[in-house]
């Protein structure tokens, strides 16, 4: 009776574990300021370390990132505030200025693309 019991338990904890799956949503950000190969790796190496982020695709060409991530341990709003930060602007959050002048000369403003940060 006891291993009915156990094998019952356990089948029940299983089935409700593989029910529970996790929402992840998918955005993709305006990012003016991702110009280059160095920028596309260097924002793919950052966002994939951030808690909750599932991929990354940047593409400096578009200047658009592309993300996945569980809607439960992060949102979209944290996410553009973590490029910010690194020092790109982010659809409708701006760069940190502090954050862009750590960035190297040849990922900083080129003529024909957005301005950098007001001084």
């Amino acid at each position: 009776m006891r291993k009915i019991l156990f094998t019952s338990l356990f089948i029940l904890a299983t089935t409700v574990g593989f029910s529970q799956q996790k929402a992840i949503a998918k955005a993709v950000i305006s990012t003016p300021t991702v110009q280059c190969e160095a920028c596309k790796n260097r924002v793919e190496q950052h966002l994939f370390k951030e808690d909750g982020i599932t991929s990354v695709k940047a593409d400096y060409r578009r200047h658009t990132v592309t993300v996945a991530y569980y809607k439960d341990r992060t949102n979209i709003e944290n996410i553009k505030t973590s490029l910010a930060n690194l020092g790109y602007d982010a659809d409708d959050v701006t760069v940190n200025e502090e954050s862009y002048k750590l960035l190297p000369k040849t990922c900083q403003h080129i003529a024909g693309q957005k301005s950098p940060p007001a001084k």
